[in-house]
């Protein structure tokens, strides 16, 4: 699916550049997604999210001394996903 319009830029390739490693902020830099009209950012940053909770990533956390690895939280989806969903089947 097409998320940014302005650059044609589908889901498939922000989830291949997440999966590689890479932020929202890098995401848009390399793609351009979200960087004009902007109406896209709310899918775009979905994708996103959905990407790296499938790849959670481990983060370091100190917890009164010690140091333990914790995985990422999960990420809430959000209405934004959802509706451009509902007006593409409209």
């Amino acid at each position: 699916m097409i998320v940014c319009v302005c650059r044609r830029v589908s889901d498939r390739e922000i989830a291949r550049h997440v999966r590689a490693g890479m932020t929202f902020d890098e995401v848009q830099f390399e793609l351009g997604v979200a960087t004009q009209c902007g109406r896209c950012e709310g899918c775009a940053r979905d994708v996103v999210a959905q990407c790296s909770v499938s790849h959670p990533m481990a983060s370091l956390h100190r917890d009164d001394g010690t140091r333990t690895i914790q995985l990422a939280n999960s990420v809430q989806e959000s209405n934004a996903w959802h509706s451009s969903h509902r007006s593409l089947a409209a």
